[in-house]
């Protein structure tokens, strides 16, 4: 499958940092990223089971506000010992509008009493690429970052739960690597590389 390379895009989110990374990577590319709020589009509906539909929501949402191909992602942290929770409500773990700090003390609360050995957890991402609302075939990339979850926060960079993943092969949290570093790693790069490899690709 091959995808015509746009040459405007729009972005399901109004994230200034995610807005920024994903239009470095591809303005090398002649291709220029605009968030939703550009074309006065209101955050989509969430009603996905999964990461892949809310994503699709997301995307399909924002195409069909601004005429522009669209990109959205969906992420979240899955936790072992909690048979995969937070996942896709990991934003509101600790309730509707919960700040990042309900969401740790509600997963620290959760896992209080859980081994260091079965506190492993990852940190997925879904990436999703439409060309209008309607594409039957969008790209899906999917980017995994595995861990483990602290006692405690560590570090203040990054956020959602990232002064508690541990990174095993950095002896860190999340929150405490160089954001340079971190986009090398996260799940969320993992996922965007991909997506912009396969936007930039040779036509076939």
């Amino acid at each position: 499958m091959t995808h015509a390379k746009p040459t405007r895009i729009v972005l399901a989110s109004n994230n200034p940092g995610k807005l920024r990374e994903i239009d470095q990577l591809l303005a090398g590319a002649g291709m220029h990223v605009e968030p939703q709020r550009s074309f006065d589009i209101g955050e989509a509906e969430e009603t996905g089971l999964s990461f892949v539909e809310n994503a699709i929501l997301k995307a399909r949402h924002a195409a069909a506000g601004s005429g522009l191909p669209a990109i959205a992602d969906d992420s979240g942290i899955e936790v072992d010992a909690l048979d995969g929770a937070p996942g896709i409500y990991s934003a509101r773990y600790a309730g509707p509008g919960a700040d990042d700090a309900a969401n740790i003390d509600r997963l620290l609360m959760d896992l209080r009493d859980v081994p260091e050995a079965e506190r492993t957890a990852r940190y997925q991402c879904v990436m999703v690429y439409l060309r209008h609302p309607v594409d039957p075939t969008p790209l899906v990339c999917v980017g995994t970052w595995e861990g483990r979850i602290l006692r405690e926060p560590r570090g203040s960079n990054g956020f959602g739960y990232d002064p508690l993943f541990y990174v095993p092969t950095h002896g860190c949290s999340a929150a405490e690597l160089d954001p340079d570093t971190k986009n090398a790693l996260s799940h969320r790069g993992q996922a965007l590389r991909e997506l912009v490899a396969r936007l930039t690709a040779p036509r076939a």
